[in-house]
């Protein structure tokens, strides 16, 4: 005879949000960084990266972290924000990712649902899914459901437009020793022949069958991006990246449609309408969400579904501790961005091995923040009392 069994009769073994720490970190760079922007006025060189990090603590003792960034302005901004929703998540049940993610945006929504508002909501979403993860004793890639242990990954920090070709065709090398799987590097420059001279001495260095790729940050027109990208197909790259402005989905999507190359854009946008304004017109052969700039997990996790649907290629940007989870639980062609930045801020470290980065055993996210992160803290703040 089956067993029977009398669900209704299971004791409710809900948890409750009871603390949230805030901090604003700032990781200072080795050494300025340039791209096409700088070279062209439009930025000064970067020298910090701002954090927000957001630690999350249950009434059952469990604790999960997440962080938002900022490059250049808007740091200051996305903590103040969050202090301001942080008591929103007080009594809330940790496991309600998606109500407490329309709570945060509505708590803000006349600042509007996107941009440094949603940013904001990414450091307590990215902490709920660590958290998520750790309580059910799994790295968050398996509580997703990967399909992969490691991800094919490039390396993108050695390749600036600030650093002398011989100083790139050296960061290349390194790059390969340490078991990267692919090189990027910057475009964009006044003079488009400086490009494919930078180009052409990297595939001749890394040989003809090495994924190759390029990123313009946005630096080109819609003619010049044609131009341009005809003369890179030479060079068999697997994507080039940013041609036009960021928003600009039709020129994207006719660059796509036209060139040999694909067409990687997206790592700009900041939710998952825009997004989809992109993936809709066919804009791009490879997606390029970034969770701490869309919101968190939660909505890429519906970026990442509506990719699928169209059969694209995912190839998240930075914050590689968050998208190696991402990434592995993604069914089509995957690539993990590489950026040792980051490392100072966290105990652990991740493996690198024959061109992909494995996903760590640990559970959850499997990061912790250092002692150094935490000297670098410029401000931080405790909530434990939703306000009257």
């Amino acid at each position: 005879m089956a067993q029977s069994h009398d669900y209704s009769r299971r004791k409710n073994t809900t948890d409750a949000i009871s603390r949230v720490e805030l901090s604003l970190v700032r990781l200072p760079l080795h050494s300025p960084i340039s791209d096409a922007k700088v070279l062209t006025g439009r930025q000064k060189p970067l020298t910090e990266i701002a954090f927000l990090f957001a630690e999350i603590t249950t009434e059952a003792g469990y604790s999960g972290i997440g962080f938002g960034y900022s490059k250049r302005a808007g740091g200051p901004g996305m903590y103040a924000h969050a202090k301001e929703i942080a008591d929103e998540l007080i009594g809330e049940d940790p496991s309600d990712i998606g109500k407490i993610w329309d709570k945060l945006v509505w708590a803000g929504a006349s600042m509007g649902r996107t941009g440094l508002t949603t940013q904001a909501i990414a450091a307590f979403d990215i902490a709920l899914w660590d958290l998520k993860a750790k309580r059910a004793g799994l790295p968050l890639a398996k509580l997703l459901g990967a399909h992969r242990d490691a991800v094919r990954c490039y390396n993108t920090s050695g390749g600036y437009l600030s650093m002398p070709l011989e100083q790139v065709l050296e960061n290349v090398t390194t790059s390969v020793a340490r078991g990267i799987g692919g090189i990027k590097i910057k475009v964009g420059q006044p003079d488009v022949k400086e490009d494919l001279r930078r180009v052409e001495a990297v595939r001749h260095h890394l040989g003809d069958t090495f994924p190759l790729m390029v990123d313009a940050n946005q630096q080109w027109d819609r003619a010049t991006a044609l131009r341009v990208g005809r003369a890179l197909e030479r060079f068999d790259l697997t994507w080039i990246e940013e041609p036009v402005d960021c928003y600009d989905a039709e020129g994207h999507a006719r660059l796509a449609a036209t060139l040999d190359t694909p067409i990687a854009t997206g790592e700009m946008l900041t939710s998952i309408d825009e997004h989809w304004n992109l993936i809709r017109q066919d804009a791009s052969d490879f997606v390029q969400p970034d969770a701490p700039r869309v919101g968190g997990i939660t909505p890429f996790l519906r970026i990442m579904a509506l990719a699928d649907h169209r059969k694209l290629s995912l190839a998240p940007h930075f914050a590689m501790e968050i998208h190696l989870h991402l990434a592995a639980a993604y069914p089509g062609i995957t690539w993990l961005e590489h950026f040792e930045w980051l490392e100072p801020l966290f105990n652990e470290r991740l493996e690198l091995r024959d061109g992909h980065m494995t996903v760590p055993d640990r559970p959850g996210l499997g990061f912790s923040l250092s002692e150094q992160a935490r000297a670098w803290t410029s401000d931080r703040v405790t909530v434990t009392e939703p306000r009257v």
